[in-house]
């Protein structure tokens, strides 16, 4: 029976690319995988065709001979052997496994042995304050999560004891089974992929090798962090079980309102109250800042609103150069409440001034004077 086309069999072109090639394999081997259509031997030998095909045209030097010689270049069998499950000199267990992980508990390497798995990750919210997230810190944290069981050097096993190699997979994890033409394994299922069996297990951990606990973390809080800044710290997370890694740590910065300071990027934004006679005559005014208190002049005739900068006073840079600026946002207030004496003075003021103390103001209707006509 004449052989069909690889690039056929895998429904793509001869140009397709190396990821189109093995998402064309993974869609159509799940559609015939024989756990998928148990007992259906043309699915079964579709399954064992697409895989052949794939095997030659995912090597780079087996599909350029295909592409020049096609199936008589392979010596007509696709270096295909249906004894040894062996697809161009790769076994199939490789390329399956390579494809779908554990999709279908197959994949090479039936004779790796149980592993542990990894700790999870955990998350911890710290509220610190404006100061401490311009300048950092270092502190301590009580996080709560799993750790190794002290009792039993988290083997799971109790106090003169150890765990015994698993008798159904011999201390490899899988077991393997025979489906249609080939072979899979699985996790076994006396010792959950573990590669071995606790008897007597550790009464604190209950056999799980971990106990959950607070531990003391001290964390070194870098200058300029924000609110939502995210610090890891790795192999702080929960224990991993069966002697996996741990997970990480991730620490989520919030950062306080301040009763003064706002914060823009790497600049502090401060608001200074002022009143209608320092405004008008300028004056020198003691400046809060993120250092301490600073002298600043304030110009004669500065007008509310106005920003004032005070260079280098901002926040440090998250990278370790450079600071922001401090901006100073002068407000002018009105005075609510006159004795009669100064109403007067003010009303005298008035008078003296006319409209040359009023430069913005005369500007502005003299503006609306011409837009009405």
């Amino acid at each position: 029976m004449k052989k069909r086309d690889y690039y056929e069999i895998l429904e793509i072109n001869r140009n397709a690319s190396e990821t189109e090639m093995k998402k064309a394999y993974r869609r159509l081997a799940i559609k015939y995988h024989p756990d998928k259509n148990p007992g259906d031997q043309e699915a079964e030998e579709k399954f064992k065709e697409l895989s052949e095909a794939y095997a030659v045209l995912s090597d780079p030097q087996q599909r350029a001979t295909y592409d020049q010689f096609g199936h008589a270049g392979l010596g007509g069998g696709g270096g295909f052997s249906s004894g040894g499950f062996n697809f161009g000199g790769t076994p199939f267990e490789d390329i399956f496994g390579d494809i779908f992980g554990d999709i279908f508990g197959g994949g090479g390497g039936g004779g790796r042995r149980g592993r542990g798995h990894r700790g999870d990750d955990l998350r911890f919210n710290l509220t610190i304050s404006f100061e401490e997230a311009a300048f950092g810190l270092e502190t301590k944290v009580q996080v709560p999560r799993h750790q190794p069981c002290e009792a039993c050097d988290g083997s799971g096993a109790a106090s003169g004891t150890s765990p015994r190699t698993c008798s159904t997979c011999q201390g490899h994890g899988q077991v393997r089974y025979q489906q249609g033409f080939f072979s899979l394994t699985r996790p076994c299922p006396d010792c959950n992929g573990a590669g071995k069996v606790i008897d007597s297990p550790c009464k604190p951990c209950q056999g799980s090798g971990r106990i959950r606990k607070k531990k003391s973390i001290s964390l070194k809080i870098p200058a300029g962090v924000e609110t939502g800044t995210r610090l890891k710290l790795s192999g702080e997370g929960e224990a991993g079980s069966q002697g996996g890694p741990p997970g990480d740590l991730y620490v989520v910065i919030s950062v306080s309102e301040h009763s003064i300071f706002q914060r823009e990027g790497r600049d502090v934004i401060c608001e200074l109250p002022i009143s209608f006679t320092q405004a008008a005559l300028g004056c020198e005014c003691d400046v809060p800042t993120l250092d301490g208190k600073i002298k600043m002049k304030i110009p004669a005739g500065v007008q509310s609103g106005k920003v004032l900068k005070l260079a280098g006073k901002g926040i440090p840079s998250l990278q370790g150069y450079g600071r922001g600026d401090e901006l100073v946002i002068v407000r002018v207030e009105t005075p609510s409440k006159l004795t009669p004496r100064q109403k007067e003075l003010l009303e005298e003021f008035a008078r003296e001034g006319g409209e040359d103390i009023h430069p913005m103001g005369n500007s502005f209707f003299n503006k609306v004077k011409d837009l009405f006509g």
